[in-house]
């Protein structure tokens, strides 16, 4: 008997003290439930809102594929996968692979070049022929088996940054990282302070930081003298320009097709925003920006 109440009280002891999930326990939330693309919303240029042009984007052992087996030439058919959720402050990490050579007719600086949408405009405020969604781009490229080329780097669809101190309305902005040759799975993470500050990281690696994400004047350059938002099928460019300078603040996440095999798995987001009321359940204290309208009180 005095053996059996040591045991209930050591018992007694642990479901007392232990909180298995506490308010520093860190809930990573999975975008892809690893079956299908539930969740998604697609949009291709010329395609209407959920169309799937030759079976781009697809789910296979767990992860989202992009693949053009079903292209004989790829003609401007850029696309993008949005999460259904906006956000604004969070973490996001996942692991992505290319895979083999370039489709035909794809551009030459899409070889092995692909990219995660930060801050996008949603899937349904695309225009009908637009190529890429006024956003921040997190650029992946693959090494091609020689030179040195960076993974991590940013891009700008219709968007700048303040970039070491100066607003920089460079295209992209080359990151810090190794070069990743071949068809090997890399790691990478966002973090994403609404319009104060991203930070990209690569195999754990701090590779770029900026802040203060913005509306461009121009879509890619002032090279361009204006045009470019007509050339990149944005219609609606009228809309964009007199938000020129507006910081954004939240948007979506985007998947991008550029015309070049690639596998996506382990997409996950950490939220940094939510209830910041000590008294309630589900406070968070890695929580950096409160809404305290999701609160759960006993």
């Amino acid at each position: 008997m005095k053996s059996i109440s040591i045991i209930f009280l050591v018992i007694g002891f642990i479901s007392c003290n232990s909180d298995p999930i506490d308010s520093n326990t860190e809930e990573w939330m999975p975008l892809f439930n690893g079956k299908d693309l539930t969740d998604w919303k697609i949009k291709m240029a010329r395609r209407e809102v959920g169309v799937n042009y030759k079976n781009t984007f697809r789910v296979e052992d767990d992860m989202i594929r992009i693949v053009y087996e079903d292209y004989d030439v790829f003609e401007n058919d850029y696309g993008h996968m949005y999460y259904k959720t906006p956000f604004s402050h969070y973490k996001l990490r996942f692991e992505y692979r290319f895979l083999g050579d370039q489709t035909p007719g794809g551009e030459n600086w899409n070889v092995r070049n692909s990219g995660i949408m930060l801050h996008s405009q949603s899937a349904e405020s695309n225009a009908f022929e637009q190529y890429f969604p006024v956003s921040i781009e997190l650029q992946l490229l693959g090494g091609l088996g020689t030179v040195d080329r960076t993974t991590g780097n940013l891009c700008t669809p219709g968007t700048a940054v303040v970039f070491q101190n100066e607003l920089d309305f460079t295209h992209c902005i080359s990151a810090s990282s190794k070069t990743y040759h071949g068809d090997q799975w890399v790691k990478a993470e966002a973090i994403v302070l609404g319009s104060e500050s991203i930070i990209h990281i690569i195999e754990n690696d701090t590779v770029l930081s900026y802040s203060q994400p913005q509306i461009d004047q121009y879509f890619i350059s002032k090279d361009y003298q204006g045009s470019d938002w007509e050339m990149m099928g944005v219609t609606n460019y009228e809309y964009w320009k007199p938000k020129a300078g507006t910081l954004i603040d939240q948007g979506y996440i985007a998947l991008q097709a550029e015309s070049h095999s690639i596998d996506f798995k382990n997409i996950e987001l950490l939220n940094l925003c939510g209830c910041m009321d000590k008294t309630a359940k589900n406070f968070k204290s890695y929580y950096i920006k409160a809404d305290n309208s999701s609160c759960v009180y006993n």
